[in-house]
């Protein structure tokens, strides 16, 4: 369990937040996508299969909690996340060099450092990475144009399998999950900035993402079969919380 030591420094800093004049430039000069989802909706995946085409640059988020181990494998620094200090990343959000951070359960403090978005710049590629719903919220503050998609599993009992497959949890965590998740469909069909797109598992969705990121396509029709797809998973989830 990750303890967070400086909760309440955290949430002054957070409270009072302003980005630095350059990070507002590099912002600018800067494509950035956002995947949203619920627990084993495939975020991850998708992203993968998006970094293989060479046009993307994944922005690695920064985070105060300890490494996990997944599937066997502990994460890397760098590579599934930045791991800094409370400190450290205190200091930055002083400095406001991030786009975006938030306080998450009360145990870590994670966001996405400019440093990322200088990166992605430099090298002439989108910025991607998958977030949270408060950190979509609060990079879009700063970024008007950020392009924030809502990965859905085709169904509820698909989903309900991924997550088994993943592993063993706590019925305390597994209850946590589904209440978040809850509330994440919630943000999503209120809010007209986030773009639906079915994750089957096949191509389909890669090559939505690719078009919606590169081109801006927002196709109306694929965009009600989301949104009558979240409203469906919602209130089974709101069902299955109840009954726990």
């Amino acid at each position: 369990m990750n303890e967070l030591i400086k909760i309440t420094d955290f949430r002054e800093v957070l409270q009072n937040y302003h980005l630095s004049k350059k990070a507002i430039l590099t912002l600018s000069q800067t494509k950035l996508v956002l995947i949203i989802g619920p627990t084993s909706s495939g975020r991850n995946t998708r992203i993968k299969r998006l970094l293989k085409t060479g046009d993307y640059h994944y922005v690695i988020s920064d985070t105060t909690r300890s490494p996990r181990i997944n599937d066997g494998i502990l994460e890397q620094n760098g590579h599934e996340y930045w791991f800094r200090t409370e400190n450290e990343i205190l200091e930055d959000l002083s400095e406001g060099k991030y786009l975006e951070a938030a306080i998450i359960h009360d145990q870590q403090v994670s966001g996405i450092s400019v440093r990322e978005l200088e990166r992605a710049r430099d090298e002439g590629k989108i910025a991607i990475t998958d977030a949270e719903t408060t950190g979509a919220t609060n990079a879009s503050k700063y970024k008007l144009d950020t392009i924030i998609i809502f990965l859905l599993p085709p169904s509820f009992n698909e989903w309900q399998r991924r997550i088994k497959h993943r592993g063993e949890m706590s019925p305390e965590e597994f209850k946590r999950r589904m209440q978040s998740a809850c509330n994440e469909f919630e943000i999503a069909l209120k809010d007209s900035r986030y773009q639906f797109v079915i994750n089957d598992s096949g191509d389909d969705s890669v090559m939505q993402i690719n078009q919606i990121a590169k081109l801006e396509i927002k196709d109306g029709r694929l965009q009600a079969a989301g949104e009558a797809l979240a409203e469906q998973l919602l209130l089974a989830t709101k069902d299955l919380v109840a009954s726990l």
